[in-house]
């Protein structure tokens, strides 16, 4: 009885200091939504929506989209042709499978911007995109691509 109230009593401080730290950082970050490369955007959004997924919005149209965002539930998943990225970011594989950028909503993205960009490799730095969020791009010590988002 006596472990398990020490434990219990560990995991509470624990899980306080981790929200805590969370709720104290000015750059909390708020989702990560995988965008997956795909060949065939009608295809893997036809598979999707047999999983139960609905299309949030497509870029350009809905006829021939270079970009999808699709979401059940809770759970939002990015789609991203091999052919809108072209030419750029030649860390992305071009194969079928294993390509993955991780994208994260972040508040105060200039701030953290200036705090990791001499500590990390940055692939793209700030920038406004087309869809209207402001971006940055790093690699992790794993060649991980995560972008950084804000809607401002």
């Amino acid at each position: 009885m006596r472990t398990r109230l020490t434990l219990a009593m560990f995991l509470l401080g624990y899980t306080t200091m981790a929200q805590n730290l969370t709720t104290n950082n000015m750059n909390t970050m708020e989702t990560v939504s995988p965008n997956i490369f795909v060949e065939d955007m009608q295809a893997t959004i036809a598979f999707y929506e047999v999983l139960g997924f609905k299309v949030i919005t497509t870029v350009p149209d809905e006829k021939n989209p270079l970009f999808a965002m699709m979401a059940c539930g809770a759970v939002t998943f990015m789609f991203q042709t091999f052919a809108s990225i072209e030419n750029t970011l030649p860390m992305v594989s071009r194969n079928k499978g294993g390509s993955l950028l991780l994208y994260i909503k972040v508040k105060n993205i200039r701030a953290l911007f200036e705090k990791i960009k001499s500590k990390v490799i940055v692939l793209h730095g700030l920038e406004k995109t087309f869809y209207g969020a402001t971006e940055f791009s790093i690699q992790d010590n794993n060649n991980y691509m995560l972008t950084f988002a804000e809607d401002e």
